[in-house]
């Protein structure tokens, strides 16, 4: 058994390295798609001149963007320039085969080489030659490398293609690609789907396309409709009122926005449920395959407005009847059985799909049985060091349930650190197994984020659902007593707000954080890396566009004084696919910090005063918004 939850995390793993590289540059993928959907000679405005852009964007921009994203996953801006060097030469080796795959191989293969020099010369560069080293290291490594991919890598990356391709043929032949959706629906149930469709698909689909116009490759695994049957079923049929209440919003944002994570709780609710998708996709499938309809190229995200953008004018009509077969076979097939079963409730699955999020993760913990609400008495929002994500959150769910839960003490605290009263601990993923050594009496929340996340919602659900007359006369909750107005005048200054800055990485922007708060006399230097490292253990995005980088729980020492400073990025900073305009540094002793974060909740809470902080270049005005 744990060597079938090994190679799935192994394979997982991978899926997200190669979801890594490519969700980055979608939209390339997308101006590819609509240049090829709009001039070529069958497009909607042919132009030959135009269309002379389809090639080389196929041949050489797809294929760079992809090494260069893989090399900058593994060495920052050094990684992406040898990725795309090392790409070019895979790709000029390669002849006529487009070398999306070579690219996340070289990519990541020249992040890693110049990763191991840097590592091995480190202290070791005279004074006054670090620019040499470190521009002729890029330059000579990334040549050799560009070299091995011409001569050795891209003959076998070929060959690889050339395979997978015969074997794509061989069911499209014999009528039988529908086979695919046996295994492509379960996979996305236990997060496989990005592995499957953007290491195998997509580069399938667009050699395909290439040469056909349009790719059947396209279709079988973004098709919305499989999805929105079992939503629909649930929405009408579902015998729980929290989850039938829940299906509409959820429909809306499956097949608008293309999120299909958004139906998985529903389908871990009555696992049998998953043979309505699958179902749904096989009739789909054969559909397209008989009236041979395709994609120009990827749709991502999976919404029905992508979908249908990537699809050739002549074949719209054909593409809306595949999705709404999908739709109404999934839908017949669930409806009976969602009728049926009593199931579990929509906060149950939730919880189950959080565990199976932390073990895509290599995190395979307990959370612990879901405890009933007037038993609870005490939540505790925890983070590595207790500082800055788990103060937000606590403070949000605070105020979000007090009104209805008086009783209920919210606090934060480091995951090391959680009270033996604790009842639920919140934390997120890669925490969890040191939050249960912590608290092993305390039931687990695991999230994503501690501002946006389902699981949330479906905690606050579990402690209102019945709420106790008496409790709601009990004492209120216990506040954070710090005096907001004093604190902040010293905690945040003028000096510690950056506005209008350009976009960089997200290590980058941590760094600039941190330089800031050194600068400022609120910490040692090493406090910096500390940052660093605590962004590598596990992400500080909050949601909403904010992030809160600070330091580990051992770096507490280097702080010198409580300081908070925001850096504000327009055009936002990418944290591992979502965009944080607002990143505030933060370096805290004791609890001097947490009236100013408590006042950042309450900023981010209304929609136009968390706008104006994302874009305003007056500093007085944000001063003014903290006092």
């Amino acid at each position: 058994m744990s060597e079938t939850v090994g190679i799935k995390t192994k394979v997982q793993k991978l899926g997200r390295a190669l979801s890594g590289m490519v969700m980055p540059n979608i939209g390339a993928f997308i101006a590819w798609g609509f240049i090829t959907a709009l001039f070529i000679e069958k497009g909607w405005l042919p132009n030959a001149q135009l269309a002379e852009m389809v090639t080389p964007m196929l041949k050489y921009v797809l294929p760079v963007l992809i090494g260069y994203t893989g090399g900058k996953m593994i060495a920052g801006d050094r990684g992406s320039v040898i990725g795309a060097i090392a790409t070019v030469g895979i790709v000029v080796g390669a002849g006529d085969t487009t070398m999306l795959i070579g690219g996340m191989i070289m990519g990541p293969l020249g992040g890693w080489v110049i990763k191991k020099f840097d590592e091995l010369v480190d202290g070791k560069i005279p004074s006054g030659f670090e620019m040499l080293v470190n521009n002729f290291s890029v330059g000579i490594l990334g040549l050799i490398l560009a070299i091995i991919g011409f001569y050795a890598i891209g003959p076998v990356v070929i060959a690889i293609t050339s395979v997978l391709q015969a074997g794509v043929e061989f069911l499209v032949k014999r009528n039988l690609i529908f086979l695919t959706s046996l295994f492509i629906e379960p996979a996305k149930v236990l997060f496989l789907n990005n592995a499957i469709n953007h290491g195998i698909l997509s580069p399938l689909g667009i050699e395909q396309a290439k040469e056909m116009g349009s790719s059947i490759m396209f279709l079988l695994e973004a098709n919305p409709g499989p999805g929105l049957g079992v939503l629909l079923a649930y929405a009408v049929f579902s015998k729980d009122k929290v989850t039938k209440s829940s299906a509409p919003g959820a429909i809306i944002i499956h097949f608008f926005g293309g999120i299909h994570e958004i139906y998985f709780p529903y389908i871990l609710m009555n696992p049998i449920v998953i043979i309505a998708p699958i179902v749904g996709n096989i009739c789909a499938i054969t559909f397209f395959t008989f009236t041979k309809c395709g994609l120009i190229g990827p749709s991502s995200p999976g919404s029905i407005i992508a979908y249908l953008s990537m699809s050739p004018k002549s074949q719209i009509p054909l593409t809306i009847l595949g999705v709404l077969i999908a739709t109404v076979v999934s839908f017949l097939i669930a409806s009976p059985i969602i009728r049926m079963s009593d199931g579990k409730s929509l906060e149950d699955a939730q919880d189950d799909m959080a565990a199976k999020k932390a073990e895509s993760k290599g995190i395979t913990v307990d959370p612990g049985e879901k405890k009933d609400a007037d038993k609870v008495k005490k939540i505790v929002f925890a983070c590595d060091a207790g500082m800055g994500s788990s103060a937000m959150g606590a403070t949000k769910f605070r105020n979000r349930v007090k009104a209805q839960r008086p009783d209920l003490t919210v606090i934060n605290t480091s995951v090391d650190n959680i009270p033996a009263d604790c009842d639920i601990a919140v934390v997120q993923a890669v925490l969890a197994d040191r939050a249960r050594k912590s608290a092993p009496q305390a039931q687990l929340v695991i999230i994503n984020n501690f501002l946006q996340d389902p699981n949330l919602d479906g905690l606050y659900e579990q402690m209102t659902a019945k709420v106790d007359a008496s409790a709601q006369t009990a004492a209120a909750v216990e506040e954070v007593e710090t005096p907001v107005a004093t604190g902040n005048a010293k905690i945040l200054v003028e000096e510690g707000i950056k506005t209008g800055l350009k976009p960089v990485n997200k290590f980058e922007a941590i760094k600039a954080a941190g330089k800031l708060l050194n600068e400022l006399g609120y910490v040692e230097e090493g406090y910096i890396d500390a940052m660093v490292k605590r962004e590598e253990t596990v992400t500080t995005y909050m949601g909403l566009g904010v992030a809160i980088p600070h330091g580990t729980g051992d770096a507490k020492k280097k702080v010198q004084k409580t300081g908070i400073v925001m850096l504000q990025y327009p055009e936002g900073v990418d944290f591992d696919g979502e965009k944080a305009q607002l990143v505030f540094g933060i370096a805290g002793i004791g609890d001097e910090h947490l009236g100013l974060l408590a006042k950042i909740s309450e900023i981010i809470e209304d929609p136009e005063r968390l706008e104006q902080l994302k874009t305003t270049e007056n500093v007085d005005e944000i001063m003014e918004m903290f006092k």
